[in-house]
């Protein structure tokens, strides 16, 4: 434990005494001299006596010893918000503490005339001390491109382009059927829709409907018994069993257009199915080459985490996971689907999530000490680079691009990101490479 005063020319002397409690922990017992608390008691009464009022006395013109006593509990108030906040600040900075996120105040003792006293528990950074983080060895072997690659691209581009042409005969996997169903499940509404319709063994309906459908004729109806798996997004379903009766309406097959020159000629890039063939290989291979440097880059990554271990901050893990947590939700709004209609397990999803945030924060915070140990920086002219290359891949001039970023406040995100960059370039420019599988 230490105790270290600050003082400025402008401000009192401040003492804090900082306590270990975990690597990313800390706990500032802070203390500010009487003649500031009392300083800030007159600068609070001053405020409220501008805006006071009592009967018998003008706005402003209550008398100090009144606004002392029958404002109180707003002087208090005030002195609270605006000096807690400033001896905290001055307290950090002498700790020479850079906090993750805001303190757990606790023990405030604040009393017109006599010092404020607090204690704050604040989570910072871990001190990481870096090992060898040069040379590494990762097991890694480039995927290549493969002509099935090449003929699975061009059966989804047919695919893209089928038709849907109704039949009399009876489903089968990879038709579209439209249905009327009710659903009776235990302790819940009977659930009915009318024309409904979905892809035959897609996996995106209970598997005792895709398996109700098929082999039924339009108008064919059949009866069978669900059971709604434990691991059901609504909690109120989960392992619940009931019975599922189905009639079907229509059934639809697709017709998919063989893969030729006319399918080339059909997209409207290419005139021959040679053509496309090339063009499809080659933004594959870019593809794969994308894929590759991160599959290796994460190799790395992954080798240097096993070598450095330290703990981190909470704080930073639950905000990647509330991060992930709205990502999801944005994405549900994108499919027209209002997310606060559904039945979120926060905790469980917590549980799932947290291995993976954890591991992104590790991550982060061990690539910005290499950085700093490596005292590698992005200058201007690197993130100009950056943004013209946005703007030629979007199509827009730099300015607007800049314009956009700085909007969204995404500018030091960028630059922390191009940081971020040259620490993997080296790192992974120094690894020695051995080929065979990725090591688990």
């Amino acid at each position: 434990m230490s105790a270290r005063p600050s003082a400025t020319p402008e401000m009192p002397e401040v003492r804090v005494q900082v306590e270990t409690l975990d690597p990313c922990r800390r706990q500032l017992v802070v203390e500010a001299p009487e003649t500031e608390v009392q300083a800030a008691w007159e600068v609070a009464s001053d405020q409220i006596q501008r805006d006071a009022r009592l009967p018998g006395f003008r706005r402003g013109k209550v008398p100090r010893a009144l606004v002392r006593t029958r404002f109180a509990d707003e002087v208090r108030r005030a002195v609270l918000e605006t000096l807690v906040p400033a001896v905290y600040r001055r307290a950090v900075d002498e700790a020479r503490l850079d906090p993750v996120d805001d303190p757990d105040l606790k023990d405030l003792q604040l009393e017109e005339g006599r010092p404020l006293r607090f204690t704050a528990v604040v989570e910072i950074k871990p001190t990481i001390v870096l090992g060898e983080y040069r040379g590494v060895t990762v097991r890694h072997t480039p995927q290549t491109v493969a002509e099935a690659d090449v003929d699975a691209t061009l059966a989804n581009l047919a695919e893209s382009r089928a038709t849907l042409l109704t039949t009399a005969r009876p489903a089968r996997p990879g038709d579209f059927v439209v249905v009327d169903y009710e659903l009776i499940t235990e302790g819940e509404a009977p659930r009915r829709e009318s024309g409904y319709a979905f892809e035959v063994g897609s996996g995106r309906v209970l598997p005792e409907m895709d398996e109700a459908g098929i082999g039924l004729e339009a108008g064919g109806e059949r009866t069978v018994p669900v059971r709604f798996p434990d691991s059901h997004p609504r909690e109120t379903l989960r392992g619940k069993t009931g019975t599922l009766h189905l009639r079907l309406i229509e059934v639809k097959e697709k017709e998919v257009p063989p893969v030729d020159d006319d399918l080339a000629k059909a997209l409207g890039v290419h005139e021959t199915l040679g053509a496309l063939r090339a063009a499809i290989r080659t933004e594959l291979e870019a593809q794969r080459a994308r894929q590759n440097r991160r599959t290796l880059e994460e190799a790395v990554v992954d080798a240097l985490l096993e070598h450095h271990r330290f703990e981190v901050p909470e704080t930073l893990v639950l905000r990647e996971i509330a991060h992930r947590v709205e990502h999801a939700r944005e994405r549900l709004r994108r499919d027209g689907v209002d997310p606060d209609r559904l039945p979120w397990d926060y905790a469980r999803l917590r549980d799932e999530l947290r291995p993976d945030a954890t591991r992104v924060v590790r991550r982060a915070l061990l690539l910005e000490a290499i950085a700093e140990h490596e005292e590698l920086t992005v200058a201007d002219a690197d993130l100009e680079a950056e943004i013209e290359r946005l703007a030629q891949e979007s199509g827009r001039a730099p300015q607007a691009v800049r314009a956009l970023l700085q909007r969204q406040g995404d500018l030091e995100g960028m630059r922390f990101a191009l940081r971020e960059r040259k620490v993997l370039d080296l790192v992974v420019g120094s690894a020695h490479v051995e080929p065979g599988k990725d090591p688990a």
